[in-house]
């Protein structure tokens, strides 16, 4: 492919994540508030993330509204991708030496990369090579024997004209006929190209000595005689509009650029780190890195300059505020906007953001009424995940932290889509309330959010809601699951909360130290576990109170 024109950057792109084991909340925030953002911010690019596996809740809601999985993030740190230069010059394997460094010359380029004929990286056209073709070694006699050229190529970079001959391919050396023709023992030998100014008899000694092309130089046809000859002897004529020295220069140009390419050329990946590399570009002595994809094509070129202050990943945090539960690498990132229902967290921001922290029973809540304050409607698959958030998190409108506003978001999202929110919300429960087939190591961790005490331990609260208490059988491998817990990450106290959401209560199991647990709760009962009546929400009725013991 011929050398491409650079344009205009891409926008930026802002991801949009909820915490880690995301839940429904989680999960329906980021994609419901991406697509809202999309339309107040047509000019950036929002893309909805999650930070681990969706959960069979979250997978029933997506595959009932119809959205798609959002792509998994595995950290914010920056990659190659992020600061690579997207739109690059592209060489094709046979394009003239030529052209490729007017590619160069006109873009103040050092590296052009080089592909064959499926698109793939070969090598790449440095700015060292052409000096060293336009600087050779004093009485080295240029020779296309490295890189066959076509006829056509050579007509192309002197814009001459084939006057005898056909197309080909030659490979011999190149000369310039400047001596005297009867006294001079010259070494042109078959295959070579011979310039030749408008002299009659060096032209026609360079056709006997077996030339495959003859160039007269400065415009000026050979005689008919000349022309004869070569048609005898099946070279070609090329008429040159430039003097011979230059159109002896020009005529090593006519090469094709593999030829010169480096053929082992610094490659990245795009989800490379930059930190991981920046020490490989700096070494090689062009200075940058061609980024490939799985297929060896490059997507992208990488430079010196690109590594100079690199702009970090721009995050948008929905429904956490603390960095345990946050993507790795978001102390790195530029955080552009903070959207919670929870407590203020550990989060710290390089620039003042947006921030919102707002007491009501789900951040879907939120999202919801900036729906309806920018006069905006979701669309139907959006409408039933964040309908499916609210009742999720508020556990059927029953949970203490439901608020007014909750409701109302409920009522508003009834009437888009036409359902039934409270049915649709016990179908939810009910399809995916049985864990019988699910490990215990899994329900321990699936949705599971660290607090730090004021002694800087942490401790973990997971939840799991259930529709009866079956999964109370399994009580001994739940408490063999949850101590795994708390020694692999050295908690404090780690605890599951088993919430019967028809019941309204909450069954506890514990590792760690259970005097705190008595202190909130009371006493366990005999098989251990701590029954609390009526606790739903994990966020306003459990982790404030073991905080506070």
């Amino acid at each position: 492919m011929s050398a491409e024109e650079a344009v205009d950057p891409r926008r930026r792109r802002i991801y949009v994540t909820g915490h880690r084991n995301p839940d429904t909340d989680s999960i329906a925030s980021a994609i419901a508030y991406a697509e809202l953002k999309q339309q107040i911010d047509p000019e950036s690019e929002y893309v909805p993330v999650r930070l681990g596996k969706v959960n069979a809740q979250t997978a029933w809601v997506l595959e009932r509204s119809g959205a798609a999985h959002p792509d998994p993030m595995v950290h914010v740190f920056v990659r190659v991708s992020d600061v690579m230069q997207e739109s690059f010059p592209i060489a094709d394997h046979r394009q003239a030496l030529r052209e490729v460094g007017r590619t160069m010359a006109a873009g103040d380029l050092d590296i052009v990369p080089i592909v064959g004929d499926d698109g793939e990286l070969i090598g790449v056209m440095t700015e060292r090579a052409l000096a060293h073709r336009y600087i050779r070694e004093t009485g080295k006699t240029h020779s296309l024997a490295d890189a066959p050229t076509t006829v056509s190529a050579i007509v192309g970079v002197l814009d001459g004209e084939l006057i005898e001959g056909d197309e080909g391919t030659v490979s011999g050396r190149v000369w310039v006929h400047s001596i005297d023709a009867s006294r001079s023992d010259s070494r042109i030998s078959g295959g070579d190209i011979v310039v030749v100014g408008n002299r009659a008899d060096a032209q026609r000694q360079s056709i006997e000595l077996g030339a495959a092309v003859l160039i007269t130089s400065n415009g000026m046809p050979p005689a008919d005689g000349i022309r004869e000859l070569a048609r005898e002897r099946g070279a070609r004529i090329i008429i040159s509009p430039l003097d011979s020295y230059v159109s002896c220069r020009m005529v090593t140009l006519a090469s094709p650029c593999e030829g010169m390419a480096d053929r082992s050329p610094l490659t990245v990946d795009p989800d490379d780190l930059v930190v991981d590399i920046s020490e490989q570009i700096k070494d090689v002595h062009y200075r940058a890195a061609v980024a490939v994809d799985s297929r060896n094509r490059p997507v992208g070129l990488l430079t010196r300059s690109d590594l100079v202050s690199p702009k970090p990943r721009r995050v948008i945090l929905v429904d956490h505020a603390e960095a345990a539960q946050s993507v790795p690498g978001v102390e790195q990132a530029e955080i552009v906007e903070i959207l919670d229902h929870h407590h203020i967290g550990s989060i710290e921001t390089r620039i003042p953001v947006t921030a919102t922290f707002d007491p009501v029973g789900s951040t879907a809540t939120l999202i919801t009424e900036r729906f309806i304050g920018h006069e905006i409607e979701p669309m139907d698959s959006t409408a039933v995940l964040l309908l499916c958030a609210i009742l999720s998190d508020t556990v059927l409108l029953n949970s203490p932290t439901t608020t007014d506003r909750d409701r109302a978001a409920i009522d508003y999202l009834e009437d888009l889509i036409d359902v039934n929110a409270i049915q649709l919300g016990r179908e939810m429960f009910d399809s995916t309330s049985d864990v019988s087939e699910v490990s215990a190591r899994e329900i321990v961790s699936r949705d599971a959010k660290e607090y730090t005490l004021p002694s800087g331990e942490l401790i973990s609260i997971a939840q799991i809601e259930t529709v009866g208490t079956r999964v109370l059988e399994r009580r001994a491998e739940l408490a063999g699951a949850i101590a795994e817990v708390r020694d692999r990450n050295d908690y404090a106290l780690a605890a599951l909360m088993v919430t019967d959401i028809l019941e309204q209560r909450t069954m506890l199991v514990t590792a760690g130290d259970d005097s705190v647990v008595s202190r909130a709760f009371g006493e366990p009962g005999e098989d251990g576990l701590f029954e609390l009546p009526g606790v739903m929400s994990r966020k306003k009725q459990v982790a404030p109170v073991l905080l506070g013991a």
